[in-house]
């Protein structure tokens, strides 16, 4: 029996959950490998992490002992929208909060390469009248609301997704955040109108922490809780409707004192921090989404947006590292909503404006301290008593924002350097005086002249592409990840799962 579903990329596609090359791709040796040393099993459980400003997806697997262990991090090729949840249909917003991934949202064939569906809106996002729908992580690094990766990370991802479905586990939790909920975070973006959400997912953060287990969520009275368990003298277990009063539960004591210890050792460092005040995270008006540091290296005019690099690393430092994936030809880095940036207020700048004489009480753009201004020629003139006052350069490029006025060259009267500068030049054995000439001609200034930028290397590629894409740690023959062999020999993913559908 073939099960029949309607997934997307982050647009419409009709697609059916069939046997399909790229969906069964084998995991990567080397994730079997880390599997391995870090004691885990192919099939075991696993548990996704996003987030915006790091700009991250990790994969947690179950361990032997049961608990869950870092896999492996993905840097986020593209992600949209602000930091903050998703909030209604259009608004470009990657969602953030609890969802769950069952067989039925894993889409083999989507435009994207391959994907998978959030399952935004979940009860909480219904219950407070949000709407939204196809939000995806998925390949080809473009999003419109969705978290992007390149193929060949989304083809890894996908394939340790369908190893745990194939081991039994019915759906595996996404957990999406503005940011690692860390006391340094939480104290940066004190005074952002989202910070009482976060607030509120942070305790479903802190219980995995603590716990290192998947913690159970269930929402009322438009809210999330998580681990409830039913009281000892309860004879079920409490019901929940995430519009309605929340019924009677308990959160199991150990839990909730790891919990509650690690919130107040979170609140001292918290509260010593803004202490001292911590900067409050500078507002980014306008800009759309953000995208890994590893990935704006490789992009002309490349930019992380609202997601920010480890500290002391630049773009520049990046250039020349492997990137994780093919990044397309079409790809688009963040950049400023422009209509945003145009109706928001402007800055208060004092103007400068370069003229060509100074006037009194005038403030002149230059190029170089005026006791440095003019050269040899110039200083020499002053000795000489052909000049007495410091001279300005009067095509001197203003800063930006800056207003140039330059007179005809015609009207401006030669300097004392300069005359004196021809009559030196005139006794110069084999002096070419054509290139004086070209040197003294005026220049115009330009307003807003930016400083020249280092070329960056063009690395974007056809968007024409194979069907399969190779590991991200190495290449592939045939169609198949490089070295490995099928991890599935006789049944499809299909076939493993008609059935139940």
């Amino acid at each position: 029996m073939t099960a029949s579903v309607l997934l997307a990329g982050c647009d419409t596609d009709q697609v059916s959950l069939a046997t399909n090359a790229k969906a069964n791709q084998p995991v990567p040796p080397k994730l079997l490998a880390a599997m391995v040393e870090k004691d885990m099993d192919l099939q075991s459980p696993i548990l996704v992490r996003l987030f915006k400003q790091e700009a991250e997806l990790e994969v947690w697997k179950q361990a032997r002992n049961g608990q869950f262990a870092l896999l492996k991090t993905y840097p986020i090729c593209r992600w949209s929208g602000d930091l903050g949840p998703k909030v209604r249909e259009g608004d470009r917003q990657a969602p953030e909060g609890f969802y769950s991934i069952n067989p039925s949202q894993m889409n083999p064939q989507s435009a994207y390469y391959l994907s998978f569906n959030t399952g935004y809106p979940n009860a909480f996002d219904k219950a407070l009248g949000r709407t939204g729908s196809q939000l995806m992580v998925h390949g080809d690094c473009s999003s419109r609301g969705c978290y992007a990766m390149t193929d060949e990370q989304i083809a890894e991802i996908y394939s340790l997704g369908r190893e745990s479905f194939f081991g039994g586990q019915k759906a595996f939790q996404l957990q999406a955040y503005p940011f690692k909920m860390t006391p340094v975070n939480m104290a940066k973006h004190r005074n952002n109108p989202n910070m009482a959400f976060w607030k509120m997912i942070k305790e479903g953060y802190d219980h995995f922490e603590v716990t290192r287990q998947e913690p159970k969520v269930d929402f009322c009275e438009k809210k999330y809780v998580f681990d409830a368990a039913k009281p000892a003298d309860a004879k079920r277990d409490p019901v929940f409707d995430a519009s309605a009063k929340c019924p009677a539960y308990v959160i199991p004591e150990d839990v909730a004192n790891a919990v509650r210890e690690k919130q107040q050792q979170d609140e001292a460092a918290y509260a010593k921090l803004v202490a001292k005040g911590t900067p409050v995270a500078r507002m980014n008006t306008g800009i759309d989404g953000g995208m890994n540091k590893i990935f704006a290296a490789k992009i002309p005019e490349g930019s992380t947006g609202l997601s920010e690099g480890a500290e002391g690393t630049t773009l520049q430092m990046l250039a020349m590292a492997k990137a994780p994936g093919t990044i397309p030809g079409h790809v688009n880095p963040p950049k400023p909503n422009l209509d945003s940036v145009a109706s928001a207020p402007a800055a208060q700048e004092e103007p400068v404006v370069a003229v060509s004489a100074p006037a009194a009480g005038t403030r002149v753009a230059t190029a170089t301290p005026a006791e440095k201004s003019g050269g040899f020629f110039s200083n020499l003139g002053r000795k000489m008593g052909l000049g007495t006052a410091d001279t300005t350069a009067t095509t001197t490029t203003p800063p930006p924002q800056a207003t140039a006025s330059v007179a005809p060259a015609s009207t401006t009267p030669p300097s004392a350097a300069s005359r004196l500068k021809a009559a030196v030049t005139r006794f110069v054995p084999g002096h070419d005086k054509s290139k004086d000439a070209a040197k003294d001609a005026p220049k115009p200034a330009v307003a807003a002249a930016k400083p020249a930028e280092p070329p960056k290397p063009d690395t974007r590629l056809a968007q024409t592409r194979p069907a399969l894409k190779p590991s991200v740690d190495g290449a592939a023959d045939s169609g198949q990840m490089s070295g490995a062999a099928p991890v599935v020999s006789s049944n499809s993913f299909d076939s493993r799962f008609g059935a139940m559908k």
